[in-house]
């Protein structure tokens, strides 16, 4: 496969993965798909980082339109394009490791609900992991399943901005490639 294909392909599949994470983010604020907890501020401290829509949205679909171009003819479909495209794809990398952490310190620190009468992290700074005690998590009494909401948006996060990272990783490779061999455009249509 030339690196002009390629970088359609990995820019093609960036574009799903960006959108995923900018739509868990955001889900990410209505816990029990109420909008009164993001009125009252009573969201995870970990979904107002927005690593999914800043770090595995944006970040990573502004160089997935790049990446996308230099696989076809025109303006960016040369070996300058692919060079910059290292630079974009370094960028998608950095947005998908922002959103990769913000993800496990989600996971790891569990959400913010009530607990009796107040509002707290009762899961945070625990010696075992809440995620394997699925008994400890009626300890949130509101949102409700505020515990499943945040584990599977936030996994979801985790697999998503993992993907983007081996993508975008992969790019920088083949732009590197690009760069140095060429895009194969000139050889015949795409």
């Amino acid at each position: 496969m030339c690196t002009g294909k390629c970088s359609r392909c990995i820019g093609g599949a960036l574009f799903p993965l960006a959108v995923t994470s900018i739509i868990c983010n955001i889900l990410l604020f209505f816990p029990g798909w109420d909008t009164k907890y993001a009125r009252d501020e009573h969201i995870t401290e970990e979904v107002k980082y927005m690593g999914g829509l800043v770090g595995g949205g944006l970040m990573v679909l502004v160089p997935a339109l790049h990446i996308h171009l230099t696989g076809k003819r025109g303006c960016c479909g040369n070996r300058c394009g692919m060079f910059l495209s290292i630079a974009f794809a370094a960028v998608g990398v950095a947005g998908a490791l922002y959103s990769f952490a913000v993800a496990v310190l989600g996971l790891q620190n569990g959400p913010l609900c009530k607990v009796v009468a107040i509002w707290m992290t009762p899961f945070k700074d625990r010696s075992e992991s809440y995620l394997t005690d699925r008994s400890s998590w009626s300890t949130c009494w509101e949102p409700k399943n505020v515990v499943e909401f945040n584990v599977g948006l936030f996994s979801t996060l985790l697999v998503v901005s993992g993907l983007q990272l081996v993508l975008c990783g992969i790019q920088m490779i083949n732009g590197l490639f690009g760069c140095l061999c060429g895009t194969c455009n000139s050889k015949g249509p795409l």
